[in-house]
């Protein structure tokens, strides 16, 4: 027999609003933990008396939600509950280049996920406007341009694309694949460039197709977009990133003082 609240005829709500709400709190009890199997539908008919219909209804509600992903062919399981701590004001300290970590890997592990970095593209090409206007560039310049897709324990969570003037990323590590410990940020600041701060544009919507089948995410999954852009210490920007993150699979922490 399942472990699961039976339907209250005097709720108002829709049967299959119902029905969510109680996997849902099932799921935030942990009766049903990461990475574990919900009962079949034909289990959840049985234990509401509704009809399969219905049941794909509350299912489809809380994929919607990012909280269950369906594998074809052997069900429905809960996704990772954990999610990636971004703290803007520690991530990008100098301790971790020094150290020979990028961000993502010390915010992976913080919450014990092993962090990775697939389909990665060096290339040059000329900067469309947005991005010559941070970089306060002329708009025909070529930058390089390095795209990367993150993973955390093998599941894709972010893409993000850097655009470095050549002046700064020529004969450096910055045009290879493997830009060497610390990456970037570390390359740069080895050629002069010792970094001072930063600005980041935050925002949200939903994906694109190639964005969705790139993360491998499921329908009405949103995304967050990040833009930030890295200043050295004479107030020249160096790099312009362009990040889209799955918005369940983070959580943006930003800590400032009060003025």
């Amino acid at each position: 027999m399942l472990q699961l609240d039976t339907l209250d005829e005097n709720d108002e709500r829709a049967t299959y609003r119902q029905i969510a709400a109680i996997l849902r709190t099932a799921i935030e009890d942990q009766r049903f933990p990461a990475g574990s199997q919900l009962p079949s539908e034909a289990e959840l008919v049985k234990h509401f008396g509704v009809a399969r219909m219905t049941i794909r209804q509350a299912l489809q509600e809380l994929r919607t939600e990012g909280l269950v992903h369906a594998e074809h062919g052997r069900g429905v399981f809960v996704r990772a509950a954990s999610p990636i701590k971004r703290l803007a004001s520690d991530r990008f300290a100098r301790k971790h280049r020094e150290a020979g970590k990028s961000a993502f890997d010390v915010e992976a592990e913080s919450v014990g996920y092993t962090a990775s970095v697939d389909s990665i593209v060096v290339r040059r090409e000329k900067a469309t406007p947005s991005v010559a206007e941070r970089l306060r560039i002329p708009a025909d310049d070529e930058v390089v341009a390095r795209s990367r897709r993150y993973l955390a324990d093998g599941r894709p969570v972010e893409t993000a694309v850097s655009y470095i003037p050549v002046a700064f990323a020529e004969g450096t590590r910055i045009e290879e694949i493997d830009t060497g410990p610390g990456g970037i940020y570390a390359r740069l600041e080895e050629n002069g460039h010792i970094l001072a701060r930063f600005t980041e544009e935050v925002g949200a919507r939903m994906p694109t197709p190639d964005e969705r089948r790139t993360l491998a995410t499921a329908p009405g999954i949103p995304v967050l977009t990040l833009i930030r852009t890295a200043y050295d210490s004479s107030g020249v920007p160096v790099e312009v990133c362009d990040t889209v993150k799955i918005a369940s699979a983070y959580l943006l922490e930003y800590e400032f003082p009060a003025h």
